[in-house]
């Protein structure tokens, strides 16, 4: 197998782009924490799921704008409550002008409330389940969500992970430009179960070589080419 070079120069190449190491560091995000992902109540998983399923292939800003719309119409996204609301309740939501009304996600809000429901029935909480799934097999995650979850495939699994606090890398355009800068053979959209895993084993390496989070490493592999953008969301 093809050793790619070490992580430093790419380091240094993105703190050289941003202004320094102090100017790189303040661009990375606190690490994860394990622990308050614990924590994380149901609810707030379910309305991650939610946030991201509507974001994907719409204006983020208009999804956040109405957000409130949404906790109020979803009923605080509390998985319980939403498993015992009879099919009126959801027909009604496809013309409820507090949120986006689009049927298809609509209705997978209700079969992820199932989903975390199960899970968190396994192992106390979705949060528990998400805390011990090792950073070391994230691809194996995505590929959980998409199975078990509803409109999670694609982006839209690695971006909830993210958003929740799960450490862990993103596949973005710039990300992969990196990866392939730094000699990785992958394609420049990378699908393929062989290409992915080929990610998942270059960040593992560079998490052993740094020590770094899987979501530092990321932002530093983005934000180390392509467009110089004052913050990045890779």
């Amino acid at each position: 197998m093809l050793v790619l070079p070490s992580f430093e120069p790419i380091r240094q190449r993105a703190a050289r782009r941003k202004g320094g190491d102090a100017a790189l560091a303040a661009l990375l995000p606190p690490t994860p924490s394990p622990d308050r992902l614990s924590a994380l109540g149901d609810d707030r998983v379910l309305a991650e799921m939610a946030r991201r399923v509507f974001s994907s292939g719409f204006a983020w800003s208009v999804i956040e704008k109405k957000w409130p719309g949404f906790e109020e119409a979803f009923l605080g996204f509390e998985p319980q409550r939403l498993l015992f609301q009879p099919p009126d309740f959801w027909d009604a939501l496809t013309s409820d002008r507090r949120i986006v009304r689009n049927g298809q996600k609509i209705r997978a809000v209700a079969r992820n409330a199932r989903f975390v429901t199960d899970i968190a029935a396994e192992h106390e909480s979705f949060g528990r389940f998400l805390a011990a799934w090792p950073g070391r097999d994230q691809i194996g995650l995505w590929r959980f969500l998409a199975k078990r979850g509803d409109r999670l495939g694609g982006n839209c699994g690695p971006y909830f992970l993210r958003f929740i606090g799960k450490d862990g890398f993103i596949p973005s355009r710039d990300v992969v430009i990196c990866l392939r800068d730094a000699g990785l053979d992958i394609p420049d959209s990378p699908t393929a179960r062989r290409d992915l895993d080929k990610i998942q084993g270059q960040f593992n390496d560079w998490a052993a070589e740094t020590g770094l989070a899987y979501g530092h490493l990321s932002r530093i592999c983005a934000m180390s080419i392509g467009e110089n953008r004052p913050i990045s969301d890779n």
